[in-house]
Parts: structure tokens; sequence; C-alpha cells
């Protein structure tokens, strides 16, 4: 648990990736795998995981303090690596959107989702996401809409094009801005059924 994780017994620290703000390593703790970021926002992020802990697909807290948190360790491809050799990255995406609609009915805007690429991870096609030290409350979050925007990219249309998957952005567009304007439910589920 949080408090009683005794961070002396982490074994096998490795560097894995160094970010705008912080370095993030992996280890071993009573043979579980965990991710270990010394960041300036440490505690930032892990008030973020905290609130956010009953949310699947977000990685469990273990451990905090003010340089540091410790977390469950996310095994997975990126999303744009998932999706290049993916034959029908269309559940990934729907799955993600979801994702991003239990953000929007929490008030929680996590940013990042324009270019989500090292911030979702992929593994046995359960999406997972990552980095929420810039995460923040408001009235008008838009992690559904921001995403709408990477379905959208020149970068997907080659991927759609590949597995012969052919997105109506008109219509897309129209009902991306439908749900901006009520983030109601039916205005979502609109959004999901339109691919």
């Amino acid at each position: 648990m949080l408090l009683f994780l005794d961070i002396m017994k982490l074994t096998n620290l490795r560097y894995l990736a160094k970010g705008k703000r912080s370095q993030v390593y992996s280890a071993y703790y009573k043979k579980e795998k965990v991710a270990v970021k010394y960041s300036h926002r440490a505690e930032i992020e892990a008030y973020w995981l905290k609130k956010l802990s009953k949310l699947k697909f977000v990685p469990k807290l273990l451990y905090s303090d003010k340089e540091k948190i410790i977390y469950e360790f996310i095994e997975g491809e990126t999303i744009d690596k998932y999706i290049e050799h993916s034959k029908n990255p269309i559940p990934i995406l729907k799955q993600v959107l979801k994702q991003c609609y239990e953000l929007d009915k929490l008030k929680i805007n996590k940013k990042e989702l324009t270019h989500p690429y090292k911030h979702i991870l992929i593994k046995n096609k359960k999406a997972k996401m990552i980095d929420f030290e810039r995460c923040y409350e408001t009235d008008n979050p838009k992690n559904v809409t921001q995403f709408g925007q990477y379905i959208m990219s020149g970068r997907m249309s080659s991927v759609f094009k590949k597995c012969k998957f052919i997105l109506d952005k008109k219509t897309f567009t129209k009902l991306l801005k439908e749900y901006k304007k009520h983030k109601t439910k039916f205005s979502f589920l609109k959004l999901l059924a339109s691919f």
C-alpha cells in the first residue's frame, strides 16, 4: 500500500526514459515490476493518480513523496506503434474515446491527447493512460475532442487507408462539435457510432 511500501527494497533499477519534467525508471518491488518517476511535479501527479484510482485505465499508485512517485508498471506498445501494425485499429480507438469520456464526465482535462503517442499504451487489446502530471479540473474538459482531433489527423488517414476503413470526416467533425457543445451521453454515443 501507499504508505507502507519500503522503497529501500526496490531492486534492479533501470533507466527507461526522460521527459520534459521527469525521468522514469523501472524497478522491482517484491517481484512486482514498478515504475519509478522522479519529477518536480510528483506531488501533483500523485494527487491525480489517487483521485482517478477507480478508473481501470489509470496506473495504481504505490508510493509518493515530494520528488518521486512509484506506480504499477504499465506494459505495452505506444498507441501509434500499435495502430501501425493493427489490422483493425477501430476497437482500440473507440476504447480510448470511452476513457476520454470518463475523464470528461469527471470534469478533468488530461491534456496531450491530440498527440497521445507516449501517453497511451496498449497490451492485449487493452489501453491504459500514463502521465497525469498536467491534469486539471475544468467545467469544459476536452479529452474526447482532443482525441477526436487525433483520429482525424493526417497520420491516422494513412492508417485507415491501409486497413480499408473510410472515416466520414465531415460527419465526424459535425458530431464532435455537437459533443463539444452539449457533452451529453447521447451526443457521445452518436459520435462513437459514427465510425
